[in-house]
């Protein structure tokens, strides 16, 4: 009886072991997932994600912008662990550091320039200055950001993420718009009440 429960247990440690080391979107059993809404047959609208449309030929945005094709935007990503980004970076503009707990991210510059970098779980900080035509990987969770230094053109880029629903977590809203006590934050920061309170008045607006 005893040999029988070091096997299960043996065993259970290894399953649990696979699921985190292959953690992501699940495979499915379908060739696609169609959601209980869609009525009617299925054609190519379903596959066809237009929502980008309205990027082209339109002004350039004054503050850093996110257009997003994930499976909230693009219901026929359901299953596919895939999505996309596209990230516009008036010049000066920043992308705050963030993670992506569900994906790693692909970054590709179309235009411009863009200085990125991200924080290994050793707290070493990996930095490159991608130019048009540059690609770079930011892996699983890892927090990282992306900046446009150049003060007088902007830079746009596009991501590919290895899930349909990525997730993003930022740092700065999460740590300070959020309602984590101010005693705690001053003391994980090592500074004072007033400080915290300070930054947190410039998520407020």
């Amino acid at each position: 009886m005893a040999s029988n429960l070091k096997i299960f247990t043996s065993l259970a440690i290894v399953c649990a072991i696979l699921t985190v080391s292959m953690a992501g979107d699940p495979d499915i059993l379908t060739d696609f997932i169609v959601p209980p809404n869609v009525g009617g047959p299925l054609d190519g609208n379903f596959f066809t994600f237009t929502g980008m449309r309205s990027l082209v030929g339109a002004p350039f945005p004054a503050t850093f912008k996110v257009s997003k094709a994930s499976m909230a935007e693009f219901p026929a990503l359901n299953g596919q662990s895939v999505s996309y980004a596209v990230l516009q970076f008036p010049s000066g503009s920043v992308n705050p550091p963030h993670t992506h707990p569900r994906a790693s991210e692909l970054l590709f510059v179309l235009m411009g320039s863009l200085q990125v970098g991200f924080v290994d779980t050793t707290n070493k900080l990996f930095t490159q200055t991608l130019q048009q035509g540059d690609i770079f990987v930011f892996p699983k969770g890892l927090v990282h950001f992306q900046f446009n230094s150049d003060a007088k053109n902007p830079a746009l880029a596009v991501s590919g993420f290895g899930s349909a629903n990525a997730g993003t977590v930022s740092v700065p809203n999460s740590v300070f718009n959020t309602t984590i006590d101010n005693q705690i934050l001053a003391l994980s920061f090592k500074t004072d009440v007033a400080t915290i309170q300070k930054i947190k008045s410039g998520f407020s607006g």
